[in-house]
């Protein structure tokens, strides 16, 4: 297990979702108690029975809905040619195998027309080169689903460093979050009799040693936090039982979610717990051979790592050391063990300016690979410790357009990474180097749509307040400005996730492919320009996310790029609390949305599955004075009968365990009482990403697009 890159405990929402399925049994109603806000009656609520995620009545609620949806799309040709489409795109060999080093091997987890749930294997760097591939299949998901009867869904696996010969494989039943983790023999290709199992739970397991591992799971009553996570992280041993493994640390029911990890790098092995309390709110502790924690001082509003001999910070809030004050967004260096000893003499690596922020950090043996947003726009750059100062240059041979992502390939053994760099019509090329050399083009893959005659531009809009927020816009090259364009504006605004241009075929053969103009909204929320950017839209001042997204609606408009009965809208997750504040406060704006996983009684979300987990981004609806600003944004509360409002698809799943497929459902239904101009469909599989496998995929894809175009080609 690297150190250096942490669980995001909890998990965020996610940018793009489509559909989801939840575990186990649901309660119809969670913590109602008479003196809270969210303690409403079926009489102030009367859907609040559509809560009750497997019960019976609200299934068959479900499943008559679903009809109706199915009925209209299955019979329509385009439809079901679209499907096939992206199937093919989503089931086509041409993709890139992305791969994770491991010892000798590349690891990789595959799916295709053949292998629907997926295989896990892996292949040497000498043969990941070739073209055709020879790859070492080590387990397959369909054949284990069909042995076991269990709808299993790959949710990772973690190799025992050293021997390189078991992994720890995590499965969820369905796609949930929740997951089971298995003990896998590599060389026998086969779970191990009585090795390392841990029961269906929200949490993870991971390696210690060959016969220790850390465990932070349900372990009974008492022991999840109040978001439904784990609140106890256990060192437990081979040979013994689970409930006898011993605690390392045992959180409040108040934090958000407790995890231990093992640095297994050579030379520098530790163990560390970290207590998350809310999003970018945690404490780290390294654990000593004793079980004595020792914490890392540092704020906790800032993103903490360990990776060989150095501590990382980077700061969310400005924080002052001595006569120094360090800004806000910048990552910051000093030797751990010094750290330690009181005497760490901090360095900046990176300190943002009005148009740039941090997109990521990731060291290799000897540097640190740097790469910065400027407007959106990705530089990478290479810090090398040299004279007693980190000094910085631009990578050789990183790609100068585009978006690029860079991570180091084995960064205890070697100088090596991986990029990846694409947009909106470029395909996604995957380049490995070493630093000081030029990369080489490993593999690229192939035009998936036809994306001649388009171009990439930026925008900005000028939102309410004053505030420039950019805009990508991906249209023909010879576009008329006359207001006829469908337009679809897709936005997240949340969480500090970065919207950047990366090559999509699924959205370009769904909506670039059949004459649509394809916007995407960099938002406050979101991380575009560091945390500056997501803390301007936070709680109380949620309202700027969508006045922002007002603003580029608007502008399009503005400039002739499309008119009102050619804007449509999506959005997932957070995005799609998005889209339900503007089909509620802005329903002028646009003619069509399509609203998926979404949150939208923000009343009652704090109850229902992980919405605990979300305060810090949202605020209490029960804590003293905060539902005065909540309610501003919550869909569920605002939407008013009797007014006008554009159609509206809603998706979302069954099995979604991070947020409650209610919040669908009761919305959908409302709005249908109401006599609203609205469709439903929910997949009984697929987790908060939305599909269990690429059918499912395509599927909710191709309705997606096919539901906005043939509303933004019909309104008047």
């Amino acid at each position: 297990m690297r150190c250096f890159i942490w669980i995001c405990a909890a998990a965020a929402l996610g940018g793009v979702a489509l559909v989801t399925p939840i575990s186990g049994e649901q309660p119809t109603v969670t913590n109602l108690s008479a003196t809270k806000v969210s303690a409403v009656s079926p009489e102030e609520d009367p859907y609040l029975w559509l809560e009750d995620v497997m019960g019976e009545d609200a299934l068959a609620w479900v499943r008559q809905q679903n009809d109706v949806t199915q009925l209209v799309f299955e019979a329509d040709p385009s439809f079901l040619s679209l499907k096939h489409d992206l199937l093919q795109i989503l089931d086509s060999d041409e993709r890139i195998p992305y791969v994770g080093k491991r010892g000798p091997y590349f690891y990789n987890f595959w799916r295709d027309q053949k292998n629907i749930r997926g295989i896990w294997r892996r292949t040497t760097l000498d043969q990941y080169r070739q073209r055709d591939i020879q790859w070492e299949v080590l387990l397959d998901l369909d054949r284990l689903s069909e042995a076991e009867e269990e709808n299993w869904v790959w949710a990772g696996a973690q190799v025992l460093r050293g021997s390189y010969d078991r992994a720890l494989i995590h499965l969820s039943r369905g796609g949930a979050d929740a997951t089971v983790s298995r003990e896998f023999d590599l060389e026998s290709k086969a779970f191990v009799d009585g090795g390392f199992y841990r029961p269906e739970a929200k949490g993870r397991m991971s390696w210690i040693d060959r016969d220790t591992v850390f465990v932070a799971t349900d372990f009974g009553e008492g022991s999840l936090t109040e978001s439904g996570y784990p609140r106890l992280a256990k060192r437990w041993r081979r040979g013994t039982k689970l409930e006898d493994a011993t605690i390392v640390y045992e959180g409040e029911a108040s934090d958000m979610y407790i995890a231990a990890v093992h640095d297994d790098s050579p030379g520098f092995q530790r163990s560390f717990v970290r207590r998350t309390i809310a999003f970018y709110n945690d404490e780290l502790y390294q654990i000593s051979a004793d079980d004595r924690l020792t914490k890392i001082d540092l704020p906790n509003s800032a993103s903490k790592s360990v990776f060989r001999q150095y501590l990382f910070a980077e700061l969310r809030d400005p924080w002052q050391v001595g006569q120094q004050t360090f800004a806000a967004g910048s990552l910051l260096v000093t030797h751990y063990d010094d750290f330690l000893d009181g005497r760490g003499d901090w360095q900046v690596l990176f300190e943002p300016t009005e148009t740039t922020s941090l997109a990521s950090f990731s060291p290799t043996r000897d540097h640190v690979l740097l790469n910065v947003l400027d407007n959106v726009k990705n530089q990478i750059y290479v810090l090398s410790f040299l004279e007693g100062q980190w000094q910085r240059r631009p990578l050789a041979g990183a790609p100068e357009i585009g978006t690029s992502s860079v991570s180091a390939v084995d960064p205890d053994e070697s100088n090596d990474y991986f990029i990846t760099s694409s947009d909106y019509l470029t395909p996604t090329t995957l380049l490995y180097g070493q630093v000081d050399q030029q990369p080489e083009v490993l593999k690229q893959l192939s035009q998936q749509f036809a994306g001649e005659g388009l171009e990439v531009s930026q925008h900005f809009a000028t939102s309410q307040d004053g505030t420039r927020v950019p805009y990508f816009m991906v249209a023909p090259q010879d576009l008329q400005f006359d207001g006829s364009n469908p337009t679809l504006l897709y936005g997240y605004g949340g969480f500090e996730i970065s919207l950047t241009p990366a090559y999509n075929a699924v959205v370009g053969r769904g909506w670039l492919s059949e004459g649509g103009v394809y916007v995407v909204a960099n938002i406050r929320g979101g991380g575009e320009f560091g945390p500056r950017w997501h803390q301007a839209a936070l709680r109380e001042n949620r309202l700027r996310a969508y006045e922002d997204f007002a603003a580029v609606a608007k502008d399009l408009v503005a400039r002739g790029v499309t008119s009102v009965p050619r804007l449509g809208i999506q959005g997932g997750s957070n995005g799609g609390l998005l889209v339900g504040n503007m089909v509620t406060s802005y329903p002028e704006l646009f003619s069509a949305a399509v609203c998926q996983v979404p949150l939208l009684d923000m009343k009652r979300y704090h109850l229902l599955l992980a919405g605990a987990s979300w305060m810090a981004e949202y605020g209490n609806p029960d804590a003293d004075g905060q539902w005065d600003f909540i309610q501003t944004y919550s869909p569920y509360q605002k939407f008013q009968p009797g007014k006008d409002y554009p159609s509206v698809l809603f998706m979302t799943s069954t099995r979604d365990d991070r947020v409650h497929p209610g919040h669908a459902r009761k919305m959908m239904a409302r709005m249908l009482a109401a006599g609203v101009d609205v469709m439903y469909y929910e997949n009984i599989e697929g987790g908060h990403g939305g599909a269990a496998n690429n059918q499912q995929r395509a599927y909710m894809s191709a309705l997606a697009y096919r539901y906005l175009m043939e509303k933004l080609q019909t309104s008047k």
